[in-house]
This record gives C-alpha cells, structure tokens and sequence, in this order.
C-alpha cells in the first residue's frame, strides 16, 4: 500500500472519529479535519511506479499533511477541554451562587422590627449605636495613659470608682487617614460604652436619637470584611456599629484595618 492511501486512511480514520462524537459541535470537531482531506492528494490506481524526484516531492507532502493533522487533533483537544473546564467551572458558580449568606449577629437581632440608634460626630464621620447596645453617654473626663497599649488605645477613665477603656475612635476607625493635623482638630467631647463592656468610644458631637426600620440599613453579609460594621443607613449614608464585634475585636487588640 503507498504512502498516500496510508495518509488517506488514517485522516479519514480521524474524520470518522470526530463524527462518532455526538456530544461536541460538529462545526466545531469536523471543520480542521475537513480542512486536511480536501489537502490530502487522490491516488491513480494506474500510478504504480514514478519517478524519485515525484515520489520524495509526495511523501513530503503526506508528512507535511499528517504533521498538521496532529496539530490540529491536539488543538481541538484543547478545545474539548477548555470547554470541559468551563462546564465544570460554570457548575460550580451555579452551586455556589444558590447558597444564601447568613445573617449577621445584628441583623438578627435588629433585622426584624424598628429600633432606635444614637447618631454621634467623629472627625466628620457619623457613627450609629442601637440604643438596646448602648452601654452609656459619659462627658469626657481625666483619662490616664497606659504603656504597651496600641496606639488607638487613649487610656483609663474613671467613672464612680469603674475603670472605662478609652478609644480614639478616629485612630481607630480610620487609621490611614489619622494624620498629626486630624488629631491636632479632634475635640472629643463624651465617651460612649458599648453594652456591658468597659469600652467606650469617644465622640465629639452628640446628633440625635433616630428610629430606623431594618428597610432603611444595607446590612453587611456576614463572613465579609469590617466584622465591626453591621451595615449602612442608606439615607443617612453613616455606618451602624455591631457592637459585639467591635468589643470583641478591641478585647484582642485589632483596629479595623488589622481584622
């Protein structure tokens, strides 16, 4: 048998292949395939003997067709599997996105009915407590400083013989905006406690009591970012603390950057 039939036969071979594939697009399997069999010389049966220079001039031919059929055959299994991939990859994302997010700590507790909130000022920022997490509203007294406290940490605060933890809240919050000149304008006026804790947060302006409807808050997802932040008041565009997040990140000695 001459090297072209061979040739023949075996990219018609791969040409029958691609057609038992139902599963791909047949456009997509056959078009390189089909491509080489228009390439691939016919054979005379009456040419049985030629000339050197013809038959090595062919055989170049034949290996240069059979050299781009198994790139092409190596292309298109990259394409099967790329498509693969993506299936599968798309399978996955559809399964992810079906699962919901839990809610958070506050929204649980908050996420049902109105609630009031405390609005106060730091350093141009507003800042919201629900009312039911509010521990008190002290005016800023004599704070004493501690060594090998974070830098957010301002001190104690005596308040009838209780120890309060004083926090500058504008270090904290925001400390990649906290510059010599922001502390120099800072005039912290009261010190909020959070719940039960000894922590309190310091203020300079007390705004006002706000009754809100959960409607009225984009909560944060739970497991996301600012663990502190239980979400936003979309009208007043402030955020609304979570409290239990926030004292447990002050009892380990985080500022909202380090979470």
């Amino acid at each position: 048998m001459s090297k072209h039939l061979f040739a023949n036969e075996k990219v018609m071979k791969q040409y029958l292949g691609a057609l038992l594939q139902e599963d791909e697009p047949q456009d997509v399997a056959l078009a390189p395939v089909a491509k080489l069999l228009e390439r691939v010389p016919e054979v005379s049966e009456e040419s049985q003997v030629k000339p050197a220079q013809q038959v090595e001039q062919e055989t170049a031919v034949v290996e240069a067709v059979q050299e781009e059929a198994q790139q092409d055959i190596v292309e298109i299994t990259t394409v099967e599997s790329k498509e693969l991939e993506l299936t599968k990859n798309n399978t996955i994302i559809k399964e992810e996105a079906i699962v919901e997010p839990s809610l958070t700590s506050a929204q649980e507790e908050y996420g049902e009915s109105e609630f009031q909130a405390l609005f106060f000022e730091v350093a141009g920022l507003t800042l919201a407590v629900p009312l039911k997490s509010l521990g008190g509203i002290h005016q800023l007294g004599e704070v004493t400083q501690l060594f090998g406290k974070p830098k957010w940490f301002k001190g104690v605060m005596l308040n009838r013989e209780e120890k309060l933890n004083v926090v500058d809240t504008a270090r904290w919050v925001m400390p990649e905006k906290y510059t010599p000149e922001l502390e120099e304008k800072l005039d912290y006026q009261y010190l909020i406690t959070l719940g039960d804790s000894s922590w309190g947060l310091l203020a300079e302006n007390l705004i006002n009591n706000i009754t809100l409807k959960p409607e009225d808050i984009k909560w944060r997802v739970n497991g996301g970012k600012r663990p502190w932040l239980a979400g936003v008041i979309k009208e007043k565009m402030c955020a609304l603390i979570d409290v239990e997040n926030l004292n447990r990140l002050l009892e380990q000695g985080l500022d909202s950057q380090e979470q």
